[in-house]
């Protein structure tokens, strides 16, 4: 399964027919073909790396929200604990499998008696044989309606009779990292996609160097070899022993390495949250390595780092969020007349994608603060 395109609306404060879309449109070079792209069906190609960028506020956060919405829906089948309401949400998801185009639409709705849980409402799945020769039409309005489906509990998708078991297809980080949780969630990983430990060491000492070994005690309780000496730690002790970056960073790249072995996708919020720009870089260069990235996995990241844009050679999977009360996106290569050849950093710093912090309210605020208060 991949996901191709989603659409939503009344989504959190998104403008109508919000509209994300993975299939790449631009020329596709060989050298894209090989690093930039992915083809995951005879000349449909979907993207190794995909970013949103735009000021604080501008809705990126909100962006992401919505693809982790979509997988939950598609891995899961179901959709719950989000901290967004669930009321009136409209979809519309494209999505590739099995030789198949399929488009899944839906409303959701807040359960009555469980708040967290979404109800699934006036669904109905299309599919249609993916042809090569019309790949420019895989959106057209020729599907043909599934039906026969019997009956699922409310809260329980469709999605259920295409898909048939749930599966991972991503795993969404948000700006804020996991706390206590973090360690947990890391050998949770570990044990569920079998992770050598020489792999895990090695990313351990990617972040710090001191970590010897460090193995899980019991559900609570951690063993961790630091500078030769040996110490057991709670998840709390543990969480305050390390560096919040070390914390962060062993496993998000833990999950890196999980994704681009087993082929699902990545969503990181605001990623410099997260690491040092020499490790962003790092992480893009693998999605886009064909000798690591086997199985098709994605990258997709927010990010206020707009030299990494640099690394893009596209610009079709590149998107500007924006706010005018409502939040909507443009996508560089459709909505923007810029040279492929110049950096993508110096036009974002020469504000072509209106962008830019207010300059005029950052003098204003030096001005007051020059003046007693």
């Amino acid at each position: 399964m991949k996901l191709l395109r989603v659409t939503a609306t009344n989504f959190k404060n998104c403008h109508d027919d919000f509209t994300i879309d993975f299939v790449a449109k631009s020329k596709k070079t060989s050298e894209d073909r090989l690093y930039e792209l992915q083809e995951i069906d005879t000349n449909l190609f979907t993207f190794n790396t995909a970013a949103v960028i735009g000021k604080n506020a501008s809705g990126k956060t909100t962006a992401i929200e919505l693809l982790d919405c979509c997988y939950s829906i598609l891995g899961d089948f179901h959709l719950e604990k989000k901290h967004y309401s669930f009321e009136n949400i409209k979809l519309n998801i494209y999505f590739y499998h099995e030789g198949f185009i399929y488009k899944y639409v839906t409303t959701l709705n807040n359960d009555a008696t469980r708040p967290e849980k979404a109800v699934f409402t006036d669904e109905h799945i299309y599919s249609k044989k993916y042809f090569k020769s019309k790949v420019g039409e895989i959106f057209d309005d020729d599907f043909e309606e599934l039906t026969g489906f019997t009956d699922l509990p409310e809260d329980t998708s469709n999605i259920f009779f295409v898909l048939k078991k749930k599966k991972n297809y991503a795993v969404y980080f948000d700006s804020m990292g996991e706390g206590t949780d973090t360690y947990t969630k890391l050998f949770g990983a570990m044990k569920n996609y079998q992770l050598p430990t020489d792999v895990f060491g090695n990313i351990m000492t990617i972040f710090d160097e001191n970590i010897k070994e460090l193995s899980m005690a019991d559900e609570h309780n951690y063993r961790i070899v630091y500078r030769n000496e040996e110490k057991i730690m709670s998840d709390k002790e543990l969480l305050w022993f390390l560096s919040s970056g070390t914390t962060k960073g062993v496993l998000l790249y833990t999950m890196m390495v999980l994704s681009l072995r087993d082929g699902f996708d990545l969503i990181i919020d605001e990623i410099e949250n997260h690491f040092h720009k020499t490790l962003v870089e790092n992480m893009i260069s693998l999605y886009k390595d064909p000798a690591v990235n086997k199985n098709n996995a994605t990258l997709i990241f927010t990010t206020h780092y707009c030299e990494v844009l640099d690394l893009f050679s596209r610009q079709d999977n590149i998107w500007i969020s924006k706010s005018d009360g409502q939040i909507f996106l443009s996508n560089m290569y459709e909505d923007f007349s810029i040279r492929s050849e110049l950096l993508k950093s110096r036009q974002f710093y020469n504000n072509a994608f209106e962008t830019a912090v207010n300059y005029n309210e950052l003098m204003n605020l030096k001005r007051k603060l020059s003046c007693p208060l």
